[in-house]
Parts: C-alpha cells; sequence; structure tokens
C-alpha cells in the first residue's frame, strides 16, 4: 500500500512538471485560423517585447486586410473588444475542449457580430467597446467564418495576432512548439555575441561588474566560435549572457529563442525554455533576460542565470542559479545551446579559466537597501517621495534617490520643464510592479492643468507617466526606472482632414483625419456629423482616426465636427463640410 501510494504520489508530481513543459495539445483537433494565406509568420510566441513576452503567434496575411478567419474548434464567441491600442479589433472564442483561441489586430468581424458591436457603439456613444456573450448567443463549429484579418491596434502591417489560452488558469501555449501552427523552419537560430557579468554580494544585495563582450562567428551550420582561441579568464562567481535570434525559412522577419541551455565539462547547469506563461508572468521577460543589454540590442539577451523573481518554471535544468562558481587557475569547457521552436539548434563551445582576482564591490553605507518582499520609502526631503511596493523588484539593490541637472536636456516640442530632475532608481533597473512617485513643486495656476510627470529613460527618450497636480504636488504611478520631472505639455494635438472642404465623399466608404500629438499622446476624440455623434475608429501607428460610413448616399451636404484631446488635456477641435 505504501508503495502505491508513493507512486501516486510521484505520478501527480510528474503530471504537474509535464502539465507545465510537456505537450498539452494535440494538433489534431484544431484548424488553422485563418483562410487563403502562404502560413509564414512574422513573429513568434515567447519573444521579448519591451515590458512583455509576445502571446502568440503573428501570422502574415500576405501583405493585404480581409482574409476570411476561422473558427479552429468548435466553441462560441464569448467576447469582442474594439479599442485603439493593444489588439484593437479581438475577438475570443471558448472552446469546448477546455482552450480560449484569441484572434487579434481585425479588419471587422463577420457581419452579424460586427452589427451587434456598431450597436452597442452607438448606444453607448463610445468608441470602444468590451463585450461578452454566453454559451448560447454565438455558438459557432469548427471552419466556420468569425471575421477578417486586419491591421487594427498597435500593429505595424496586415497580419493575425494569434492566441491557444487555458481557460481556467489563462496560460497562453506556446503554438509552433506544440504543433497548432507549423511555418516552414529549416533554419538554426543565430548567435550573435557573448557577454560575462561577475557577481558580488554586499549587504545580502547582489552587485555587478560592468561586463564583458566577446564576438561570436559561424564555423558551419549551428555550430559557433569565438574569435579569440585563448580561454576566457572567469572571476569567481559569474555568469554568461547569450545574445541570439532565429530566422525562419522565406521570411526576413527575425524571432526568438525557444530554448537557451549551458553546460560546463558535458555537465548541464542550466536550461530556460518558453513553453508558456500566465498573465502575471508576461512582464517577467525583464527578468529573463538580462534587461540592461536587452534594452540597446535588436536580438534575445538571455541571463544564463536565474534572478531571484524569474519564475521557476522557466528553468527545468538549474544548479547554482546557473552561477558559475571557478577556482583560480582552474580550466572547464563551456557548452551553450540555443534553440528554435520547430527543433533547430545552435551552439558555442569554449573554454574558460578561472583568473586570480575577481571583482569586489565597495560597501556604500549612504545608500538604502530596497528588498523584494517590503515595500520601500525613497525620499529626498521637501522634493521627492517614491513608495517601491513589495513584489516590483526582481531582486534586492542599493537605492541612493539624487537631484539631476536638468539643464541641457533634451525635451519635445511645446513641452516645458517645471520642476528638477529626479533619479529614484537606475534607468536600467526593471521593474515588475509600478512605483508611486510624488514630486513637489510649487507651480504658477497657469500651468497646474497641464502639469505632469515625465520619464526620461535609459535610451534619452522622454516619455509620459501621467499625475494630476493638486495641493503643491503631483503624484505618478510608473513602471519605468527614468530620470523623473515635471513638465507641462503646452500643444495641443494636430488634425488634418484626408479630404478637401466641401467634398464629394459618395463613392468613399470612409471619413478619415490625421492625429498627431507632440508628447502625451491622444486620450479622446468624438466625432459628430450634422450634429449626432458617430464611432470612429482610431489607428494608432497609422496616426489616423477612421469612420466608416453606415448609411448609403443621399447626395446632399454634412457637417462634421472632429475633437481630440491629449493625455494633459490638450484639445483641438476642427469643423468642416463634405458631400454624401
Amino acid at each position: 500500500m505504501r508503495r502505491i501510494i508513493l507512486t501516486l504520489i510521484l505520478m501527480a508530481a510528474l503530471g504537474c512538471t509535464a502539465s507545465l513543459h510537456g505537450q498539452q495539445l494535440d494538433p489534431a483537433e484544431y484548424v488553422y485560423p485563418v483562410r487563403g494565406v502562404s502560413g509564414a509568420c512574422s513573429a513568434n510566441f515567447g519573444e521579448m517585447r519591451p515590458g512583455h513576452f509576445h502571446a502568440g503567434v503573428d501570422i502574415k496575411t500576405d501583405g493585404v486586410e480581409g482574409k476570411e478567419l476561422v473558427a479552429v474548434a468548435d466553441g462560441y464567441v464569448s467576447r469582442v473588444v474594439v479599442t485603439a491600442g493593444g489588439y484593437g479589433r479581438a475577438l475570443y472564442l471558448t472552446l469546448r475542449n477546455g482552450k480560449t483561441a484569441v484572434y487579434g489586430h481585425l479588419q471587422r468581424f463577420r457581419d452579424d457580430i460586427e452589427a451587434r458591436v456598431r450597436t452597442a457603439r452607438y448606444e453607448g456613444r463610445t468608441n470602444s467597446v468590451d463585450l461578452t456573450f454566453d454559451a448560447s448567443q454565438w455558438p459557432v463549429r469548427q471552419g466556420e467564418l468569425i471575421g477578417y484579418s486586419g491591421n487594427s491596434g498597435s500593429s505595424m502591417g496586415p497580419h493575425l495576432h494569434f492566441e491557444l489560452r487555458d481557460n481556467r488558469t489563462q496560460r497562453r501555449y506556446n503554438l509552433v512548439h506544440e504543433g497548432i501552427i507549423r511555418p516552414a523552419d529549416h533554419t538554426a537560430p543565430r548567435i550573435l555575441r557573448l557577454h560575462y557579468i561577475e557577481v558580488d554580494t554586499v549587504r545580502g544585495v547582489p552587485v555587478r561588474s560592468p561586463g564583458e563582450s566577446y564576438a561570436v562567428v559561424r564555423t558551419t551550420a549551428g555550430s559557433y566560435r569565438l574569435t579569440r582561441s585563448e580561454a576566457l579568464p572567469v572571476g569567481r562567481n559569474g555568469y554568461f549572457v547569450v545574445e541570439a535570434s532565429d530566422r525562419r525559412d522565406g521570411v526576413h522577419n527575425t524571432f526568438g529563442i525557444w530554448r537557451a541551455a549551458l553546460a560546463v565539462d558535458g555537465q548541464p547547469r542550466f536550461e530556460y525554455r518558453m513553453d508558456g506563461f500566465t498573465y502575471e508572468q508576461a512582464r517577467c521577460c525583464d527578468a529573463v533576460s538580462c534587461y540592461p543589454l536587452q534594452l540597446f540590442s535588436r536580438n534575445e539577451c538571455i541571463r544564463l542565470a536565474r534572478l531571484q523573481g524569474a519564475p521557476g518554471e522557466f528553468y527545468p535544468t538549474l544548479v547554482d542559479r546557473g552561477v558559475l562558481r571557478v577556482d583560480a587557475g582552474a580550466q572547464h569547457t563551456v557548452r551553450i545551446e540555443v534553440e528554435d521552436d520547430s527543433g533547430n539548434r545552435s551552439h558555442l563551445e569554449f573554454t574558460i579559466r578561472g583568473r586570480a582576482e575577481s571583482f569586489r564591490a565597495a560597501a556604500d553605507t549612504t545608500a538604502v537597501v530596497a528588498r523584494r518582499d517590503r515595500a520601500t520609502l525613497l525620499t529626498i526631503p521637501g522634493e521627492v517621495m517614491a513608495l517601491i511596493p513589495g513584489g516590483a523588484l526582481y531582486e534586492p539593490l542599493f537605492c541612493r534617490p539624487e537631484r539631476l541637472d536638468a539643464a541641457n536636456m533634451h525635451l519635445p516640442a511645446g513641452v516645458v520643464p517645471l520642476s528638477p530632475l529626479y533619479r529614484i532608481l537606475d534607468n536600467r533597473t526593471p521593474l515588475y510592479r509600478a512605483m508611486t512617485v510624488t514630486i513637489i513643486a510649487p507651480l504658477p495656476p497657469t500651468r497646474q492643468l497641464q502639469a505632469v510627470v515625465a520619464v526620461r529613460t535609459a535610451k534619452g527618450a522622454l516619455i509620459y507617466a501621467g499625475g494630476r497636480y493638486a495641493a503643491d504636488r503631483i503624484t505618478c504611478s510608473t513602471r519605468t526606472a527614468g530620470d523623473l520631472l515635471i513638465v507641462a505639455d503646452t500643444l495641443p494635438p494636430s488634425v488634418r482632414p484626408l479630404f478637401g472642404n466641401g467634398a464629394d465623399l459618395s463613392r468613399s466608404a470612409t471619413l478619415r483625419f490625421t492625429v498627431k500629438d507632440n508628447f502625451a499622446g491622444i486620450a479622446a476624440w468624438r466625432l459628430c456629423i450634422d450634429g449626432e455623434w458617430v464611432p470612429c475608429d482610431r489607428f494608432p501607428m497609422r496616426g489616423t482616426l477612421v469612420h466608416t460610413f453606415d448609411t448609403p448616399p443621399a447626395g446632399r451636404q454634412h457637417d462634421a465636427e472632429l475633437s481630440v484631446t491629449d493625455a494633459c488635456g490638450n484639445t483641438t477641435r476642427w469643423r468642416g463640410t463634405f458631400r454624401r
């Protein structure tokens, strides 16, 4: 009996492990989600994007919109969304097999669903909608038409963003590795560069050396070597970062890496795999990558070591968290392997030798230690305070808030600085949760309504962080650890109609405008025709607002009025006429 119980426990444990890293989907249960395309992809699952892993696959629609989208399996339409950013027009199918299929960046839904969305927009006088349905309202069969591919939301070109999620956990699946999507791929990943970083610990805080970089060359298909022939000198404690990317047959796009592994003298020490992730884990790409390097690279900079706050399920093999402990004079053979989600592999093999002296960090008794498991309040009395909540950091770190000289800072047109520049955290620090920052600065009444907090990123760009001014201070929440200051955005958005005033639009299906903003970004817009509100879609990547006519031409003149407001409250109003 005891043996049976132990066997059952072991089987359960193995089942849990398999659910995390093994095959989860049966390709025979699904059909391809889009008709009449070549089957090529432009992005893969788990790619490292700014602040998140890519949650699905991007299927090329051969440079055009309007391809038919079909239900991949039996189920029902459970949700439809229309929004300016993100997935734009998105449709969610709850499937009978316990999964949810997500279709993003649609041009339009099928006619009956599109009519329901149009009604909801008019009833709510809102450009954005998020509608949910039960199983009785929109049942669909496998292969049934549900919509048409497009280029809406944060899309850089016509394609379908497609995902499969677990209904219960909302875990996203790697559809290529699972065999649901099968792009042509016989091309091994590219290893582009190797980096080595030493680590010291001071007061329980890891402190890293600046790092050393080494050039890599390909010798044969899938095989790489360092350009230097002698052994790499390494310290007593350190790890490697591999910079890599992937290609597929017949396309120019670059793709992310599914797996990265490291072995020392033939013994596995580290493995990273991108089999899937939950919503809460999406932002953890900043922990999986070497964030300071990833900020400035077009490739994936995969840290071959685990940060404290990185999800453990990404690392099926882990010895000493991936940190290599090498004695002075000791020599070892290191093999790094990277693999794409189609099973193509590349490797880099080299020798390391322990050097006599290792990196030692200097103790700084004036710095504050911010811990992962508790909140930390950082202040410059009377000027700025920042609350870093528990769970915001991936590891403990030293902090020293400071005031910086903003005299020579580059500002966008129309943006006026209203406070000193403050550095709360190093701008190469990734944040999982937002920190709350308050800057104290008495402002003249003429500037208070336009005042917001801005962040200067590690790349030098100034971005909007928000906040509302009251009682001589302004507070905002931000997940960008850069230099902060109060600014006033003084310029309203620009609006330009893509038709002449009084133009005959009888043969046009749409009314189009170009809209731009200098800094804060478009927050709201309202279009009225003959005094009546009408829906208007915003395409942020193209900088356009588009109204699709839903009534036939009547051959008469119409009055149009468009108001566009940025995130700082600056508004532009345009009035004109057209015939239709």
